[in-house]
């Protein structure tokens, strides 16, 4: 008898990796929006959340050119990698409730893996300080192995072409609306994780989830004792 593999039609589950795996969204739109300050325009945290999270570095320098006119330094994607490396290494968790999820699908035989926007480096970074790492081996795939980022559908295409799997039959995890539309355009159902961003803006996912017992009955396994 085949593994069971949750919700009916899925064969493969996609993980997005900030805000879902790990819990970076307040480190990194902290760092964002300090840096942004310094350069000269003025950003709070809830600005930056709001904002940017779940995009790319280019589309935060596009966003900053197009609302103000100005220019980000040509080093600015350095420095913000520079401080994040640092913080991360010093202050970076998994999601509560997240690795009894991971460790469910690995002992159902739901294949599993992630697709994020950062840069590998920093995917590696998260995943590895985490202890996250353990439970993806080489099912990583990050912003370097496509040209169009999220909310383009090219990293999850890439991500279920790679797996082997239709894409009509993945299931991704996401919390950013950019990771919502480049799910919808993939053609997966979409499970979005209403954390930092509000349920209102997550509307296109399939389903939306508020914490990781509610995805963990959404993926059909026992509710996290962290959650």
């Amino acid at each position: 008898m085949p593994p069971a593999r949750g919700p009916a039609g899925t064969g493969l589950v996609v993980f997005d990796n900030d805000g879902v795996l790990v819990d970076s969204e307040p480190l990194a739109n902290r760092e964002l929006s300090a840096l942004l300050t310094e350069c000269g325009v003025a950003t709070s945290y809830d600005d930056s959340i709001r904002r940017y999270m779940g995009g790319t570095l280019d589309r935060v320098r596009a966003a900053v050119h197009r609302d103000t006119g100005r220019e980000l330094p040509p080093d600015f994607a350095r420095r913000y990698r520079a401080r994040l490396k640092a913080v991360f290494e010093r202050e970076l968790r998994p999601v509560s409730g997240i690795p009894e999820i991971l460790s469910g699908l690995a002992d159902r035989g739901t294949p599993f893996c992630v697709a994020s926007s950062s840069p590998r480096d920093r995917l590696e970074l998260a995943l590895r300080v985490t202890g996250l790492a353990r439970h993806f081996g080489h099912r990583v795939y990050s912003a370097d192995d496509v040209v169009r980022g999220k909310p383009a559908p090219d990293l999850f295409l890439h991500a279920a072409g790679r797996m082997g799997v239709d894409p009509a039959r993945a299931l991704v995890v996401e919390d950013s609306v950019p990771g919502v539309d480049a799910a919808v355009a993939a053609g997966m159902t979409c499970v979005a994780f209403a954390a930092l961003t509000p349920a209102e803006r997550l509307s296109r996912a399939t389903h939306v989830v508020h914490d990781m017992a509610g995805l963990a009955a959404h993926l059909g396994l026992p509710a996290p004792a962290t959650a």
